[in-house]
């Protein structure tokens, strides 16, 4: 039997509009979606580091980059108290184990939004109900979506880890795009057109839209 009513929730002293106050802007959560290779990490970084820049605090939350800590899996084991952790929690590529990979994820952008921080998460994020899930334990004007919108065939040229080669040669099973679905927004926020234009260009056009909503200061 657990002891889940034992767990008390605890407001904190300091509010959020103090922390957005002192941050200068507001915090939110900046969800790129997209098939992999489509330029989602790339955005993001080009993206926080202009907001830097600005004096504006953001936060990449990057796919790999959690799968090597948060929600590493059985291939990257972690040791603690004399167990594998990676067995017991860790996550794979199964639908079930991406929908907690999003949930997670999910839960720590929230955090940041909630500290004033402009998260920003860079995840291929296939399935439309994870994303509303998501959204929907935000509060309004929070969740950003933002469809990075890359051809499957430019994201296949690109290919920087050899993934769309090994899963068309049956090495990988399950790989979005290939044979596994990727189900686009059905109404994002923003849709980003990458086929022609630069990183900067297109981080710079999540910079307006923030603006445009008010999270940023004009």
């Amino acid at each position: 039997m657990g002891n889940d009513t034992n767990v008390t929730w605890h407001d904190h002293q300091v509010s959020r509009d103090k922390r957005e106050s002192l941050n200068g802007h507001k915090g939110c959560v900046v969800w790129l979606t997209g098939l992999s290779a489509s330029g989602k990490s790339t955005i993001a970084n080009v993206l926080d580091h202009k907001l830097y820049q600005m004096g504006m605090r953001s936060m990449v939350l990057d796919g790999d980059n959690v799968r090597h800590s948060l929600n590493a899996g059985p291939g990257m084991l972690v040791d603690t108290h004399g167990e594998t952790f990676a067995k017991r929690f860790g996550l794979g590529f199964a639908a079930i184990d991406r929908e907690e990979n999003i949930r997670r994820i999910g839960a720590v952008a929230q955090l940041f939004s909630q500290a004033g921080v402009i998260a920003l998460t860079a995840f291929i994020s296939p399935y439309r109900a994870d994303r509303d899930r998501i959204r929907k334990n935000l509060e309004p004007n929070e969740f950003i979506e933002v469809f990075v919108n890359t051809p499957i065939e430019l994201c296949e040229a690109r290919d920087p880890k050899g993934l769309y080669k090994k899963a068309r040669a049956g090495e990988i099973k399950g790989f979005t795009g290939i044979d596994d679905p990727y189900e686009p927004p059905a109404a994002p926020e923003l849709v980003l057109e990458t086929a022609d234009k630069t990183a900067e260009a297109l981080a710079d056009e999540v910079i307006v839209h923030l603006r445009e909503r008010g999270i940023l200061p004009a």
